[in-house]
């Protein structure tokens, strides 16, 4: 008997195989080939019809890309180009930046902005949304600065402490300015500061950059236990404090100095504001703490958005530890004279320490001290730590190509009431943006690739919104964006300030090329003509750093600013008002019109080109000079005694540059020479001769590349009748393979595991110096290993950056 788990075996009878006849084989075969034919005829109509010329427009080249599902297109690149020049006002830019700097909108505090500007997209036809994050910042709470000094008692038996003077910490309310004396305006403040309640002796560190304070070490100067006074400028602020803490310092005092405000100053005649173009003397700059260059964002979610249920991570290693405070160069003078006669004089360390030093005229010697026991500081910081929303608003154009995107952003909060020029004028400059091209789309306009605008959240604490959206979002941005174009400050003088990746020079000299100059010194001039061609390696300060440096995706930063002969800009002030603005920022909004029409056009040129008008050969030849640079580097430190070019120094971003270096001077080639078998200075020199014969390779396909570009859009401009729908369909696929390498081009120069120490800084070719915050640097694993004389890890670097430059040549 079977068992009850055994199946029954049952015999089906079925019927004789058919025989299969030939005609039902063929008949199969038509079905097949007919819907195969059917379907590609309906791709190819659909790309000849997003990329191919109208067989009815023989005479306008850029007429005849024709328009999915309508024959040739409502509005042709060249009237976009047009309507683009056309609609931005100035009337409208200064009725913007009039709303925006009506009151405060710190971070996490202008959803009523975020709000207005959404209604405000969504008026000018192009569909917007907030998107939010909890992000961990602080907000000032209470804070005091005193100069103490001990007296004895005439029985010399005790002493006490008198207060010789108490520090206002507020900027002066000036009739003429509005902003200056709202009764919510911000105190002042630096965000993600310390809360702290220390005192002590006073030492000057001149800017703070590292080898400023190295210089003080070799001096002999305590710093231990001191609280530092250090001027602004050159580096990011908050590696002044970083590098204090490092030291063991109790606290950082920063303030502006009106030595590096050129000749706009009172002392060579010029008036303060509001009666001059001259700084105030109560202005205060405002500002982040966090240690940019190591990562931005939020600092308890690194490398992934700050949602609600996100996990938090310690934030020592992101803030710093000892607290803060900015003040004025009004309230900075009793305590710079209070160093007269004490330590050295600056002038007796180097010549970097004399570099515009503006307050000789009221009494400062600049000595660097420190002050006697009996003459300390009192430094008071609270500061309330909240995680809180913050709000970016996004906007969307839907183009024909769905993985192909273009990004603009600017961001709205401030740390101020005003802002008009950081971050309000790109605020501005980005609606008339928005409604030029929802003037467009009323007129029947629909662009090739996707169009996202963005108005950025938290970006004064350290580019937190547009951070954590590209945290988010990183694997759609990773597949889809072509290009990201931003405006912090759009208009703050008359002097274009332009940094962009190499990939994106050519649009930038061809866009200002088309625009007309606001200073029409000579009629005709357009903003090309005036510009010193001037392009800056990336380093960081705005939105732009996740983009290129995290996410791999070419970007471009650029504003109009102060000029050697233009006001003086009050960077993070009250004084960054409306006022300030119209009288002598920006009078008549010129600029401001101007910066629209540049990133339109630009946006355009993006955006509605079927060729993607990159430029991979301007990439390759970049890449071997920033080689170039890494070998003069190498030259400097195998050659310690040369002398530095003093004029070079003027320059701004050379001598932070070279301040911003870990290099200890002092050692020579001999003194880092590596032991017996170990990589050394000259056999990491030789190693970069590989570099640049793997970016010669690379520059041989970038080439052939951008050639086979011009050949495509040579061809997708001649007449092609409709029947001739295979070479279209052919056409078109060639276009989207070029289109796909200039996309995926940045990305190849990713490193997963980024750079030393700071692994959010996925870039090889770009980050900010480690030092610096600000300034770009190139090729920064090789320049910091330089730095630290670490030859071995150079030349590990030098097979990172060329599998990184081997594989750009291998995608194209």
């Amino acid at each position: 008997m079977p068992s009850e788990r055994t199946p029954l075996l049952v015999r089906v009878p079925v019927a004789e195989p058919r025989p299969r006849y030939p005609h039902a084989v063929l008949r199969r075969f038509c079905t097949v080939a007919l819907a195969s034919t059917l379907i590609w005829f309906f791709i190819a109509v659909a790309v000849s019809m997003t990329f191919f010329p109208d067989g009815h427009s023989h005479h306008d080249p850029s007429d005849r890309w024709t328009w999915p599902g309508c024959g040739r297109r409502p509005v042709s690149y060249d009237q976009l180009r047009q309507i683009l020049l056309d609609t931005p006002s100035s009337e409208r830019a200064e009725a913007w930046s009039r709303y925006y700097t009506a009151g405060p909108h710190l971070a996490g505090k202008n959803y009523s902005q975020a709000l207005w500007t959404r209604n405000k997209w969504a008026e000018f036809g192009i569909h917007a949304d907030i998107v939010s994050y909890d992000v961990y910042i602080n907000y000032p709470a209470d804070h005091r600065l005193a100069l103490l000094e001990r007296r004895e008692y005439e029985d010399g038996t005790s002493t006490s402490w008198k207060v010789s003077f108490e520090a206002s910490l507020t900027e002066d309310i000036l009739a003429d300015d509005p902003t200056s004396g709202l009764p919510d305006r911000v105190p002042t403040f630096h965000g993600y500061s310390a809360s702290g309640n220390v005192t002590g002796p006073v030492v000057y560190v001149n800017y703070g950059t590292y080898q400023d304070f190295e210089d003080l070490v070799k001096a002999n100067v305590t710093l231990k236990d001191k609280i530092a006074i250090a001027r602004y400028g050159g580096i990011f602020r908050g590696l002044k404090v970083k590098r204090a803490q490092e030291l063991g310092m109790l606290g950082v005092i920063l303030y502006s100095d009106p030595g590096d405000d050129g000749d706009i100053t009172e002392e060579k005649g010029k008036k303060a504001y509001p009666d001059g173009p001259a700084r105030q003397p109560s202005s205060v700059q405002r500002g982040s703490t966090q240690f940019l260059s190591f990562a931005p964002g939020d600092p308890t979610t690194p490398g992934y958005p700050s949602k609600p249920d996100a996990p938090r991570q310690p934030v020592h290693t992101a803030i710093p530890s000892i607290p803060s405070i900015p003040i004025s160069y009004t309230d900075a003078l009793p305590i710079l004279k209070a160093l007269n006669g004490h330590g050295p004089k600056a002038a007796d360390l180097n010549r970097y320490w004399t570099r515009n030093t503006g307050l000789q005229y009221k009494g400062v010697h600049y000595n660097v001290g420190p002050t006697p026991d009996d003459v300390v500081v009192n430094l008071y910081n609270q500061q309330d730590y909240v995680t809180t929303p913050l709000w970016n608003v996004i906007g969307v154009i839907n183009g024909t190509i769905p993985d192909e995107v273009i990004i603009v952003g600017n961001h709205r909060d401030a740390w101020v009431a005003g802002g008009a020029g950081d971050p309000n004028s790109g605020s501005a400059v980005l609606n008339e943006v928005v409604r030029s091209f929802g003037q467009a789309l009323r007129l029947g306009w629909k662009p090739l690739r996707t169009i996202v605008f963005a108005s950025w959240d938290g970006e004064e604490y350290g580019l937190v919104g547009s951070t954590e959206w590209v945290e988010e979002y990183l694997p759609w941005l990773d597949d889809a964006n072509v290009a990201y174009i931003n405006t912090d400050v759009s208009a703050r003088g008359t002097t274009l300030r332009v940094s962009a990746a190499p990939l994106l020079d050519n649009i930038i000299h061809a866009v200002t090329a088309s625009v007309p100059s606001p200073n029409q010194t000579v009629p005709g001039q357009t903003v090309h003509d005036l510009w010193d061609k001037r392009i800056k390696t990336m380093g960081s300060g705005s939105d732009f750093t996740a983009f290129q440096d995290f996410a791999g995706i070419p970007s471009l930063d650029i504003g109009f600013e102060s000029g050697p002969h233009d006001p003086v800009y009050h960077y993070h002030s009250n004084y960054d008002s409306f006022y300030w603005m119209e009288k002598f920022g920006d009078p008549g909004f010129a600029y401001h019109r101007t910066m629209a029409q540049i990133i339109g056009l630009a946006t355009a040129q993006l955006a509605d080109l079927p060729v993607i008008s990159f430029r991979a050969a301007d990439y390759a030849q970049a890449l071997d000079r920033y080689v170039k640079q890494v070998e003069d580097k190498l030259d400097e430190v195998l050659s310690p005694a040369r002398e530095i070019d003093i004029s070079s120094l003027s320059n701004d971003d050379v001598y932070f540059e070279l301040r911003g270096s870990t290099r200890n001077s002092s050692s020579s080639s001999s003194s880092a020479a590596a032991s017996a078998g170990s990589p050394s200075a000259e056999s990491f020199g030789l190693s970069l001769k590989r570099l640049h014969k793997a970016v010669g390779k690379l520059n041989k396909r970038a080439v052939g590349l951008d050639k086979r570009a011009d050949e495509l859009d040579r061809r997708l401009r001649q007449h092609l009748p409709w029947w001739r729908w295979s070479t279209k369909l052919r056409l078109g696929f060639q276009i989207r393979q070029v289109n796909t390498k200039y996309k995926r081009l940045e990305r190849s120069f990713l490193f997963d595991e980024g750079l030393d120490g700071r692994p959010w800084f996925k870039h090889v070719v770009f980050a900010p110096g480690l030092w610096t915050g600000y300034a770009g640097a190139v090729f920064p694993g090789l320049v910091e290993s330089i730095d630290n004389q670490d030859w071995a890890n150079a030349e590990r670097w030098v097979d990172i950056i060329e599998s990184r430059i081997r594989n750009a040549a291998h995608r194209l």
